[in-house]
């Protein structure tokens, strides 16, 4: 089982090849260092090219209501919008607010489902990033009663 450290190191890994092979484009969907970086919800969505925050009921979160375990809490979102170019799974009270990127494109349904860490009670958003720059997002509070990330 990989750590979010590992998975982080992959990816800027994958993203130097890609960049190193002529494929920059791919390199920057790899790894968005500075979305990854961001402590806040809203600098992170800034960070991923979000620009519009506006509450949708046309993106769909699950989530616990309780995470008995923070260290493993399961998590999915979907939408059936057309012109998703990204769906962003965050933390609010993370240390890091960034949780989980999802590219996509029109040929994919968007519908994914991760396991992501949570030090304490709080709310999780599920955003979709919209080809418009508008950003698309769902909210719930999980409760957490073992905290996963040591905060």
């Amino acid at each position: 089982m990989s750590t979010r450290r590992e998975t982080l190191k992959r990816s800027a890994a994958v993203a130097s090849l890609l960049a190193a092979a002529g494929f920059p484009q791919f390199a920057q969907a790899a790894f968005n260092k500075s979305a990854f970086e961001a402590k806040s919800v809203k600098d992170a969505i800034k960070a991923a090219g979000g620009a519009s925050l506006v509450e949708s009921k046309d993106v769909i979160l699950t989530a616990p209501d309780v995470a008995e375990n923070g260290a493993v809490v399961p998590m999915g979102m979907s939408t059936a919008l057309p012109g998703v170019k990204a769906m962003l799974l965050l933390v609010e009270k993370n240390a890091l607010a960034l949780a989980a990127i999802f590219h996509s494109s029109e040929a994919l349904d968007n519908n994914f489902a991760t396991r992501i860490k949570m030090g304490q009670t709080s709310d999780v958003y599920a955003v979709a990033l919209m080809a418009d720059g508008k950003a698309l997002w769902a909210k719930k509070e999980v409760k957490v009663t073992l905290g996963g990330c040591g905060d």
